[in-house]
């Protein structure tokens, strides 16, 4: 198994977590540059990062990397609304649009609605035979692990302390008045794989 990190941080955090583990080997680089040295892969796997890879290079690297047959796998998704969704969502948008980060379309599409990967797949031309599932699940959170969460999002991190600051009292205020003191949040991941045409 060959992993492909475009970070150094995270593929230090990497080659710590697989350690035990001597057949995988942790690369630095981006994916579209990266070269296999003629190893041929009976799979290529990205988890929430194909989004980030370059539209016109991507397909075409995993086609060149993947033994005949192989398969493509790809985890879309993320924050999910699914009817009965936690009502703190709908309630804190009144303080994104406040400040000017609103969403938009409010409440997003029901998980599913979300769209696969799987037409995208299909117009690569090297690919076929998609299959899609959808997994869903709820995390809780109480206020300060939210907060914690959110400074992981660039949207957020890159914000302005101006009207992040008042964001984040707002949602430990929210959080903590309630019962429990606790929110629960769905994520979506959407599984698609597809065989080498």
């Amino acid at each position: 198994m060959v992993c492909v990190e475009i970070g150094e941080g995270l593929a230090t955090v990497a080659r710590r977590n697989l350690a035990q583990f001597p057949n995988v080997e942790v690369v630095t680089c981006a994916f579209e540059r990266w070269e296999s040295s003629g190893t041929a892969f009976s799979m290529v796997f990205a988890a929430t990062s194909w989004h980030w890879l370059d539209p016109n290079v991507r397909y075409l690297k995993a086609a060149s990397v993947l033994k005949s047959g192989g398969r493509l796998a790809i985890v879309s998704g993320g924050h999910a609304f699914p009817e009965g969704f936690d009502s703190f969502f709908t309630d804190i948008q009144a303080c994104y649009n406040a400040i000017g980060e609103g969403v938009g379309q409010w409440p997003p599409a029901r998980p599913n609605d979300v769209a696969s990967e799987s037409a995208d797949i299909e117009r690569s031309g090297l690919f076929g035979e998609v299959h899609v599932r959808r997994y869903l699940r709820a995390i809780e959170y109480t206020a300060s692990e939210y907060i914690d969460l959110l400074n992981t999002y660039s949207d957020h991190r890159s914000m302005e302390p101006s009207r992040r600051d008042p964001l984040y009292a707002e949602i430990r205020r929210q959080i903590d008045a309630r019962s429990g003191g606790r929110i629960r949040k769905h994520y979506l991941n959407i599984l698609n794989v597809a065989r080498l045409l």
